[in-house]
């Protein structure tokens, strides 16, 4: 494939940055920069502002509210609102849940809750993850069972992202006991409201609520809420994993973090000497950049292969691997360039008045991006079990 940009795309490109340049609030982008989460009201505010430009579901078909966009400007896309500071579109509803309804899903599904994913009026969560059953998702035990034109669920979620602020969730559940694991698994749309439903918060390493436990106790779920056959949610489940997994690769996230790491280490420390100064550490630098520009590569090559709307497949197992470690990668340098300010600390607590330490802007992104990108090569099924997908599928070992 051609890896040059054609007058067009660059074209597009020019109107992306305009667009943004005009349309992006600038405190959120410096509140991104600093290691600040936006909260649910700015990120609903971000993509009514996207869905009005009808700019927020590139991946969508057209008649569902698409852009028609190819994948090279849905690369350009994803790369400008990174480099700008937008805020990283909260991928549940629009990324995961509506491939699979679109796919898989009724046409009253279909048009009762793709309208509300763009207008944001529903906000999703996913129920995979159980105590029991995470990496080996198969292994799930939350039951639904059939009783006239409900299911009555029971059982527990962990995990959940974003649950606490969530409308519904789409979630795993087992409806035959008896079948073998990935046979008697179905997928089932469920309002946060349905009575016996708890959600419980779990703090995370970096003191954050972003994560929940999630009881079901007796919870009644219409029949009409199953998306696809009853038993066959697995083929749901994987469908979406192969999405999500490659969005976790995040390469224009990843270019981004990069940028940032050179301009960080472009500064002068206390000594007078820049970070970039250090061979050895310019050679760190040079040596993650190439691994992202090889995973670059690769996932440009994987969207025009899937570019008639089918679903990326095993390559996503390596995506996913290469985009989190590099990741990791990136963030760990950002801690090492900002030195002894990455220690994680409380902002209000520190007293220092009106002249802020050195690299006070940084201190709290390097230690919140450092700590959140650990979770990446888990969550989505941890990198282990993807080199697992990889030999089977791929090399068939």
């Amino acid at each position: 494939m051609d890896m040059n940009f054609t007058p067009d795309e660059l074209a597009f490109r020019a109107e992306v940055r305009a667009w943004l340049r005009d349309n992006l609030p600038g405190e959120f982008a410096r509140r991104i920069e600093q290691g600040k989460r936006l909260n649910k009201e700015d990120q609903v505010l971000w993509m009514r502002t996207l869905n009005r430009k009808g700019w927020l579901a590139p991946g969508w078909p057209v008649e569902f509210g698409g852009t028609g966009w190819s994948d090279v400007q849905k690369h350009i896309f994803d790369e400008e609102c990174f480099a700008a500071g937008a805020p990283k579109v909260v991928s549940f509803g629009l990324k995961m849940v509506a491939p699979v309804i679109i796919k898989f899903g009724t046409e009253q599904q279909k048009a009762h809750f793709l309208p509300r994913i763009l207008t944001c009026e529903d906000w999703w969560c996913q129920g995979y993850s159980e105590p029991g059953a995470g990496s080996d998702l198969s292994s799930l035990k939350t039951r639904a069972v059939r009783d006239g034109d409900h299911y009555v669920v029971n059982g527990q979620k962990t995990w959940t992202t974003l649950a606490h602020f969530a409308d519904w969730m789409f979630c795993l559940v087992r409806t035959d006991p008896e079948a073998r694991q990935q046979r008697g698994i179905s997928f089932l749309l469920i309002d946060m409201k349905t009575p016996g439903i708890t959600v419980r918060p779990i703090i995370t390493l970096d003191g954050e609520h972003e994560v929940n436990e999630v009881f079901f106790d007796n919870v009644r779920v219409p029949v009409a809420n199953l998306v696809g056959q009853e038993n066959e949610g697995w083929t749901c489940a994987k469908y979406l994993l192969t999405h999500e997994r490659t969005s976790i690769g995040g390469i224009a996230h990843n270019k981004a973090l990069l940028s940032r790491l050179k301009r960080i280490a472009s500064e002068e420390m206390r000594d007078g000497r820049p970070m970039i100064d250090d061979p050895m550490f310019r050679l760190q630098i040079a040596e993650v950049e190439m691994q992202l520009m090889a995973a670059e590569m690769s996932s440009l090559r994987t969207l025009a292969a899937v570019s008639d709307g089918g679903a990326p497949g095993a390559q996503s197992s390596f995506l996913k691997i290469r985009g989190t470690e590099i990741r990791q990668a990136i963030t760990f340098l950002i801690s090492k360039a900002v030195g002894s300010y990455a220690m994680p600390f409380i902002e209000e607590e520190l007293g220092y008045g009106s002249e802020p330490l050195l690299y006070t802007d940084y201190s709290s992104a390097a230690t919140c991006q450092y700590l959140d990108a650990r979770k990446a090569s888990i969550y989505g099924g941890a990198n282990e079990i993807q080199k697992n997908i990889i030999a089977k599928m791929i090399l068939e070992l």
